[in-house]
């Protein structure tokens, strides 16, 4: 096969590529550019192959082209952002990663930047960046913002013995003004939490922030952050960045662990040195931000991963909340239901029902991969199908793959046994998996297996269950 067929194929691959392709040759002549180079630049291949890429983008300055900083230094550039004018006019976002070719005894044979075109991410973020101002401009809440729900502890439904020790420890937090880092699975409730420690805090009056790190890419991400300043790039303007417009109260950072690694160094800084430089500027501006960030994996199974800084996870971890899952706080299950009813009732306009014991028991047998969140959605898919009800039964309730984690009574009956003994093994079983069930909550167990509690009490000591 001779260099004309391998060039063939060569062009052939580069032009099936999303990513834009440009390689020149030392002397940063152009020798191949893709289809998505051409149609990203809207630019004709014709017009840039076999001229220096310098004469082909003229208004690009040397200082500016990674392609011509990779021919003098040698070195590669990853990642990098590239904001210019194209030469239709047109405004072009990228995200490049350059490197140079060499031979066998090092002579610089070419340079090769593949670029990844983030013009519409770009325009999104700053849509993004002028809502986020709309709703706190210069760190002060408009009026039109007064309507947002505001959490407070008080909004936190549960007595389970480990979710209590959560919101107690939560209650504390608020008092002190340092970071707090939440774990829990995804629909536990860890913006509630945030938003329950600042409301209850010295920061109370001021603004409370939130971010979802895993909703935006790491450049967009950082100048929703950081801001951005007027001439950093082409096309930026001065914006202020959540640090700032939350100044004085508090930024969730929600799913911390999906942050690029770079852009946790970055925050990190933030977090040392209290002040914030906008991309492209050189002025340091004093910030006081307190931050509580959440994750939503185990932190040090996300440090072990390398998918979360460990200086950063000791910076955050002051106080740490560990939210559990609806699935170990079962004995939960019934006044969240009732919580749920009350609520999406008022909003649909209808009558709060009454959820039967049979709606509890099956709402308890489920498994909740989706937590409270999975069963707020189980609730109002109950309430549309409600008409005139005035009891929601288990007809009623659409459980997702019901998983039963229950288990039934495993106590088959021997040859020759007395059938009081074998009634009272079997009601021995029963009365553990459901005591299990509810988490040893004698009262809520009660009502599960329809017994009054004092009944209940006398078989649990008659069984040795409790003493």
């Amino acid at each position: 096969m001779n260099n004309k067929q391998y060039r063939k194929i060569l062009e052939t691959l580069l032009n099936i590529l999303e990513e834009g392709v440009h390689i020149v040759d030392s002397d940063g002549i152009s020798i191949l550019y893709n289809n998505a180079m051409a149609e990203m630049e809207q630019v004709d291949a014709a017009n840039v192959i076999g001229l220096n890429i310098l004469d082909c983008f003229p208004e690009i300055a040397e200082e500016d082209s990674t392609i011509w900083q990779v021919l003098q230094s040698r070195q590669p550039i990853y990642n990098k952002v590239q904001n210019y004018t194209g030469p239709t006019g047109k405004q072009i976002n990228t995200i490049n990663a350059t490197v140079p070719v060499e031979d066998e005894q090092g002579n610089l044979m070419a340079a090769i930047e593949v670029a990844h075109d983030i013009t519409r991410l770009t325009n999104l973020n700053d849509k993004l960046m002028q809502l986020q101002e709309m709703v706190t401009p210069a760190g002060k809440i408009k009026p039109k913002a007064k309507g947002i729900k505001k959490y407070r502890f008080e909004d936190l439904v549960g007595k389970d013995p480990e979710f209590i020790k959560c919101v107690n420890r939560a209650r504390k937090a608020a008092g002190y003004d340092v970071p707090v880092l939440i774990y829990g699975e995804t629909g536990t409730g860890k913006e509630l939490f945030s938003q329950s420690i600042h409301y209850s805090g010295i920061r109370k009056d001021k603004p409370f922030l939130a971010q979802n790190c895993a909703a935006l890419p790491e450049n967009l991400l950082e100048g929703i952050l950081f801001g951005t300043a007027k001439g950093g790039f082409t096309g930026a303007v001065d914006r202020s960045g959540l640090f700032e417009q939350a100044n004085g109260g508090t930024l969730f950072l929600d799913e911390l662990n999906s942050m690029p690694i770079d852009l946790q160094g970055k925050l990190l800084r933030v977090l040392q040195e209290s002040y914030v430089r906008h991309i492209g500027g050189s002025k340091d501006i004093p910030v006081d931000v307190r931050i509580i960030a959440s994750v939503n994996e185990d932190p040090q199974e996300l440090i072990e991963r390398g998918t979360l800084r460990s200086d950063l996870y000791y910076r955050l971890n002051v106080v740490n909340i560990n939210i559990p899952p609806l699935r170990d706080r079962r004995s939960d299950i019934p006044y969240l239901a009732e919580s749920l009813i009350r609520k999406h009732s008022s909003k649909m306009d209808k009558k709060p029902l009454t959820i039967s014991r049979p709606a509890i028991r099956a709402l308890m047998e489920y498994d909740y991969p989706g937590n409270v969140r999975e069963l707020e959605n189980i609730i109002i898919q109950a309430l549309f199908m409600v008409d005139d009800e005035n009891i929601l039964s288990p007809d009623l309730l659409n459980l997702p793959c019901p998983r039963k984690v229950n288990r039934k009574p495993s106590s088959d009956y021997q040859a020759g046994e007395p059938l009081t003994e074998y009634m009272e093994r079997v009601e021995k079983e029963i009365l553990l998996n459901a005591l299990d069930l509810c988490h040893g909550n004698v009262t809520h167990c009660a009502s599960v297996l329809h017994l009054k509690r004092q009944t209940l009490q006398y078989k649990l000591i008659k069984y040795g269950i409790l003493t």
